[in-house]
C-alpha cells in the first residue's frame, strides 16, 4: 500500500477531500468508476469529503450555461444513489458561494501568466475550442485552487492528468503561507488507479462525444444506444483489439467493467457469436450493475426536497467555511477592516 493510502487508512479523520466536476450533462459510467466509486469510498472510510458542482467553470469552455440547474439537480440524484451521504459529504454549487470566489484575487496575484499558459488543460481545451483564450479558461487552474483551499482541503482525488492542477494549488498555498504566514495545507494528490474508461466507440467515453451511457438511463434507453453502437465489418469473431477495432473495443470494456471481467475473457466468451451477441452481451451486463442505482435514484426522485434540501444544505455548510477562510486571509493580508 503506497504511504498517502496507508496513512488514509490510519488516520482518515486527518483528511479533508475537494473534489467535484463541472455540470455539463448527465453523469454516466465514466464517471461511475472514474469518481463516485472513490469518493463514496473514501467517506465510509471516515474522510471528511467536499463535492462542488461547479456551475461558474460550465462556461470556461463554451458560450452558454443553459440546463445547468437541471445537470446539477440529476448529478445530485446520482450521488446519493450512488451512496454519498449528506450527513458527511458537503454537496455545493460555485455560485452560491461567493466568499470562494473572492479567495480567487489574492491567489491571482501569487502565480504568473506564464504559469497559467503551461498548464494542461488550459492549453488543451483553448485548442480544441479555437477561440480567443478566455480570461476565464485562463485562470481556470487559479478557480480551482480556490476551489480546494477554501476549505482548507489536504486531499484530492486526481487522475494524472491532473496533477499540474493540484501542483499549482500546492505552489499558490506555499506562496501564500511564505508571504502572509501559515495558513493553508499544501494538498496532496491522490492519484486514482482506474484505468481510461472507453466509450461505446472506443474513444474517451464523453458526452460530447455521443458515446456514452448515462446513470440516469432507462434499460431500454441503454438498450437503444448501445444497439446503434457501430462495431466492424468482421460479423463473426469477437476480438479485443482496441487499436483496429475501437467499437468492439468500447463494447467489451464496457461490459467488462459491469461484470467485473477483463475485456479479453468476455472476447473469449463470445467468440464467434459476432457483434449482436456481444451487445446483447453488454446490454445485460449494464442494466444488471445498474439496477440498484437506478432504483434508488428514481425513489429519490420521487420527492424533489430531498435535492432540494441537500444542496441548501451543503451551500450552507460551503458559504459558513468559505467566509470563515475569507476573514483569515484578509487578517492575514492586514485586511482586517474588511471583516467590520
Amino acid at each position: 500500500m503506497p504511504d498517502l493510502e496507508r496513512r488514509i487508512a490510519n488516520d482518515p479523520t486527518r483528511f479533508r477531500v475537494l473534489t467535484g466536476e463541472r455540470p455539463k450533462g448527465l453523469l454516466h459510467l465514466g464517471h461511475y468508476f472514474g469518481t463516485l466509486r472513490e469518493r463514496v469510498h473514501l467517506q465510509r472510510s471516515g474522510v471528511e469529503t467536499f463535492i462542488i458542482l461547479a456551475d461558474y467553470q460550465v462556461i470556461t469552455d463554451r458560450d452558454t450555461s443553459a440546463h445547468v440547474a437541471d445537470n446539477v439537480r440529476n448529478a445530485i440524484l446520482d450521488y446519493l444513489a450512488a451512496g454519498l451521504d449528506t450527513e458527511t459529504t458537503t454537496i455545493f454549487t460555485h455560485s452560491a458561494v461567493p466568499a470562494l470566489n473572492q479567495l480567487m484575487l489574492p491567489f491571482l496575484s501569487l502565480v504568473t501568466e506564464a504559469e497559467l499558459h503551461r498548464n494542461p488543460t488550459v492549453k488543451a481545451e483553448h485548442a480544441a475550442s479555437g477561440r480567443a483564450l478566455s480570461g476565464l479558461l485562463l485562470t481556470y487552474p487559479v478557480h480551482q485552487a480556490a476551489d480546494i483551499l477554501f476549505c482548507k482541503g489536504n486531499l484530492v482525488p486526481v487522475g494524472k492528468d491532473n496533477l499540474p492542477h493540484v501542483e499549482l494549488t500546492r505552489t499558490i498555498a506555499r506562496r501564500f503561507n511564505e508571504r502572509y504566514g501559515d495558513t493553508f495545507p499544501e494538498p496532496e494528490a491522490l492519484v486514482t488507479d482506474t484505468p481510461e474508461i472507453p466509450g461505446l466507440d472506443g474513444r474517451k467515453m464523453s458526452r460530447s462525444y455521443g458515446n456514452a451511457i448515462a446513470l440516469s438511463m432507462t434499460e431500454d434507453e441503454t438498450a437503444d444506444v448501445i444497439r446503434r453502437t457501430r462495431t466492424d465489418s468482421n460479423r463473426t469473431m469477437i476480438t479485443y483489439d482496441p487499436v483496429n477495432r475501437p467499437g468492439i473495443a468500447g463494447l467489451l470494456s464496457t461490459a467488462a467493467l459491469c461484470s467485473s471481467s477483463s475485456p479479453q475473457a468476455v472476447a473469449a466468451q463470445i467468440g464467434d457469436q459476432g457483434g449482436g451477441a456481444l451487445k446483447r452481451y453488454a446490454t445485460d451486463a449494464v442494466n444488471t450493475f445498474l439496477a440498484d442505482h437506478r432504483a434508488r435514484r428514481a425513489e429519490l426522485a420521487a420527492d424533489p426536497a430531498i435535492v432540494t434540501n441537500a444542496l441548501h444544505a451543503g451551500n450552507e455548510r460551503a458559504n459558513q467555511i468559505s467566509e470563515a477562510t475569507l476573514r483569515e486571509v484578509r487578517e492575514r493580508m492586514g485586511m482586517g477592516y474588511a471583516n467590520l
